[in-house]
């Protein structure tokens, strides 16, 4: 059992899902600060204040908040925006990879050979 435990933890994927993991928590600490930091406050400038947390109603003895539930929409279209705008320049200047081509088998360059004699024919008619 702990042999099989080492083989699942050493394959690839479990330690690029690792490794994902710990650069997304990271990296989401860094995209709250830019949105809580610089981004709310700008957009707080240009249309007031944006802050709904204040905003709640009460049945009986419970307490809806749901003015915290909006500022966490809000903050997460924000948050959202900001990492698609990330991934996009990321993909402008990160190459893409082309994935291997597999080799033809020799029925398929038979068949394409076959193919393209057929459409040399029908455009001679």
């Amino acid at each position: 059992m702990l042999k099989e435990f080492k083989e699942f933890i050493s394959r690839g994927n479990v330690m690029d899902l690792a490794v994902g993991v710990i650069i997304g928590a990271a990296f989401t600490s860094i995209v709250k600060s830019l949105v809580d930091n610089l981004i709310n406050p700008l957009i707080g400038f240009f249309l007031g204040q944006i802050d709904f947390s204040d905003l709640a109603f009460k049945v009986g003895s419970a307490t809806f908040k749901y003015g915290a539930f909006i500022n966490s929409i809000i903050n997460f279209l924000i948050i959202a925006f900001v990492v698609f705008l990330l991934v996009k320049g990321i993909n402008k200047i990160m190459p893409k990879k082309e994935a291997p081509t597999a080799p033809i088998s020799m029925e398929a360059q038979y068949l394409q050979e076959i193919a393209d004699i057929l459409k040399k024919n029908n455009s001679q008619k």
